[in-house]
């Protein structure tokens, strides 16, 4: 492989794992909340005390929202922010009896998400054609 073809199967691999990842936690998180709010005011933890409606809207931003703008590409790495803040609260703080067995799936948000932060979007992405440090973002 020369190295353009390396760059594109490289972008290619990091617009799978954005949008794939991105829907994944929008679908199975973000949408059952959004969708259901008032039942999920009575099932949310509030960890840090912040009222279950507070704890649910910061949920859904970071489930809703983010999601959306990774699986875009547009300020992807900042997005990825709140959803780690969020899964570490959760595998940490709410669920720390669970076994890595038992939070498997959280786990592998994490490493999903983490690996944006630290990759970015990859050219495939809206963020290619914001200007300065927007692009980067």
């Amino acid at each position: 492989m020369n190295a353009s073809t390396d760059e594109q199967a490289r972008d290619i691999g990091l617009l799978f794992l954005r949008v794939s990842g991105g829907l994944f936690l929008l679908w199975v998180h973000g949408l059952p909340k959004l969708l259901d709010f008032t039942a999920q005011l009575q099932l949310i933890e509030d960890p840090f005390h912040l009222g279950s409606q507070l704890t649910l809207i910061l949920a859904i931003f970071a489930e809703v929202l983010c999601p959306l703008l990774i699986v875009a590409g547009v300020l992807a790495r900042l997005a990825c922010l709140p959803i780690l803040f969020v899964l570490l609260v959760a595998l940490l703080v709410v669920h720390p009896q669970w076994s890595v067995a038992e939070g498997q799936f959280g786990w592998l948000l994490l490493i999903v998400f983490t690996t944006v932060l630290i990759a970015g979007p990859g050219r495939l992405a809206i963020s290619v054609r914001l200007p300065g440090v927007l692009r980067y973002a």
